[in-house]
């Protein structure tokens, strides 16, 4: 090997399972190399809302929540399907809870449970109504010092006021600002600390979701002294004597190899932006655009695969699924706009198809939104669908892009992203849909809402859907009559929040071959790994949630 550089830890990736990996293989002793192929750290982690499931965890004991790994694996088997290899799930639930307390005494990473998300099927058998799925807390970027400059930015649209991130304890109180004197004084103080902030940084200080998760973990990074290589794409792994021996890297036109003496870890983000691994396995219906980040082009499976790894090709789904919109900004970038939680299951919106009529809950999880819409697409034109409410309801918690409270809609309009009319006939002309079936549909929801019991969907009928609708609305949290004129829309098209077709790995992350046996020195985690969901969604955080489990394992195994 030419140019070799020596370490015993390779990771390829800066998201949450490599970094957890990395973190994990430096605090164990090794001299550890840690590769990312974009400029910036954190990957689609830095732009999520950075929820991490873990069942059993210890933090539920703490909080007086009650669970068990039997639980959560009786949950498993209802909510997700038989999975090809058995024993990485039974790892997950059997070692998720000794990987966070890992996590949490060897490294920066803080998690708190949140205890009211349920998992998103609660009436299942073995089911939670929250503490599963953890959140990080709070972080302060000063700490990070340059290094604030090399992490990912979260989506524009999510944040405020050009750089200030919302937590999501602090959401109800920007809605309730107007009418609460309590919730106005929180505002104005985050505000005003944000406005502090911004006299020394570009952006806001306080890092909440995603991007807390990786600020912290990129701390832990320099402080346990893993070496960090950006700008630097993986080419090919170095073999030999039939094991991973290093990995051949590019950066700025010139070629290296370096040596990993223990092990090669993948945690690229799986291949959401790869044209040949989407037309091979994604549906053609689903949309090109993706929330991911845009670096994640399936490098880690693609020389994974060459190294003779093994696909997973038999998931219910290949990939996790979630209603996006698009537009482009006035700087010519364009958005990606995830409807995950925000808006769907709030009072007053529904979702409708071109011929006029609702096809799901809007208040399901996105994985099974975008699953119903497939469904509504082999019955009539579903795709786009089209996400539409009154006046009221879009001041109060906006739609899509647009953000509660927004005083001038030019741009949005400009633009196309949104549609007003001043009729619900008008809004039917404008985008094309089946007007009579349209206010029929209205009327009918209208109707279900004064009573606050949907006929047709159940919408609000469990504790998940609940949660996503606002508490202050009664009867029903998730329904009120669609009221007064303009009437707004925008388009909503199935998209990708990541790929679950990955490498298949045994319980300690190990790459499997086409044989089932492991190969040696090499291993995946995060969307580079086959999910041990197997295409399902049950819960909150459930791809980052393993990304750290299975990035721990690896390290761990690599240091045995």
């Amino acid at each position: 090997m030419h140019n070799e550089r020596q370490y015993d830890a390779v990771v390829l990736g800066a998201g949450a399972g490599g970094l957890a990996a990395a973190c994990v293989a430096a605090a164990e002793g090794l001299k550890t190399l840690l590769v990312e192929k974009s400029p910036l750290v954190g990957g689609t982690t830095a732009v999520s809302g950075g929820m991490v499931w873990i069942p059993a965890n210890p933090k539920m004991a703490a909080a007086g929540i009650d669970d068990s790994v039997e639980n959560a694996r009786r949950y498993l088997e209802r909510s997700a399907p038989p999975t090809r290899e058995p024993a990485a799930r039974e790892a997950f639930l059997e070692r998720g809870p000794e990987a966070l307390a890992y996590l949490e005494a060897r490294t920066s990473l803080r998690l708190r449970p949140v205890t009211n998300y349920p998992d998103y099927y609660p009436e299942l058998p073995g089911a939670t109504l929250g503490g599963r799925v953890l959140e990080p807390v709070e972080f302060d970027a000063r700490v990070l010092g340059s290094d604030f400059a090399l992490l990912r930015r979260p989506l524009a649209e999510f944040m405020l006021f050009g750089g200030m991130m919302v937590a999501r304890p602090d959401l109800p109180h920007f809605r309730a600002a107007l009418s609460s004197p309590r919730s106005a004084a929180r505002v104005a103080r985050l505000v005003a600390e944000y406005a502090w902030q911004r006299r020394a940084a570009p952006r806001g200080t306080r890092l909440v979701l995603g991007n807390a998760l990786v600020a912290q973990l990129l701390k832990s990074v320099r402080d346990l002294n893993v070496s960090l290589r950006l700008g630097a794409e993986a080419v090919r792994l170095v073999l030999r004597d039939g094991s991973v021996a290093g990995v051949e890297i590019a950066a700025g036109g010139q070629r290296e190899t370096v040596a990993a003496r223990a092990g090669v870890v993948l945690a690229t983000g799986g291949f959401s932006h790869d044209a040949e691994l989407r037309a091979r396995l994604l549906p053609a219906i689903a949309s090109p655009h993706s929330p991911v980040c845009a670096a994640s082009t399936g490098d880690g499976i693609r020389i994974g695969l060459a190294a003779g790894g093994a696909l997973g090709g038999r998931n219910s789904q290949p990939a996790f699924w979630a209603p996006m919109s698009h537009f482009t900004r006035a700087d010519g970038s364009e958005c990606v706009f995830p409807h995950t939680v925000a808006d769907r299951g709030k009072p007053g919106i529904i979702a409708v198809t071109r011929d006029g009529e609702r096809f799901t809950s809007e208040a399901v999880s996105y994985h099974e939104f975008v699953l119903a819409m497939f469904r509504a697409n082999r019955r009539g034109a579903a795709i786009p669908a089209f996400l539409l409410c009154d006046r009221r309801s879009l001041w109060q918690y906006g739609l899509g892009a647009v953000r509660p409270f927004t005083l001038s809609l030019a741009k949005h309009l400009a633009s196309g992203y949104l549609t007003r009319t001043a009729s619900v006939a008008a809004l039917a002309a404008r985008l094309d849909i089946d007007a009579t079936r349209l206010a029929r549909t209205v009327a009918t929801y209208n109707a279900d809402a004064r009573r606050g019991v949907d006929s047709q969907f159940g919408l609000g009928s469990n504790a998940y859907q609940r949660y996503l609708g606002d508490a202050r609305n009664r009867p029903n949290p998730c329904m009120r009559p669609i009221g007064a004129a303009p009437y707004f829309a925008i388009r909503l098209y199935p998209s990708d929040l990541g790929t679950v077709a990955g490498l298949l790995t045994d319980a300690s992350a190990r790459v499997l071959g086409a044989d089932g046996r492991a190969l040696r020195h090499l291993y995946a985690c995060g969307n580079d790994m086959n999910s041990i969901m197997d295409g399902a969604y049950p819960g909150p955080g459930i791809t980052l949630g393993p990304a750290l489990v299975f990035g721990y394992l690896a390290a761990r195994h690599m240091a045995s």
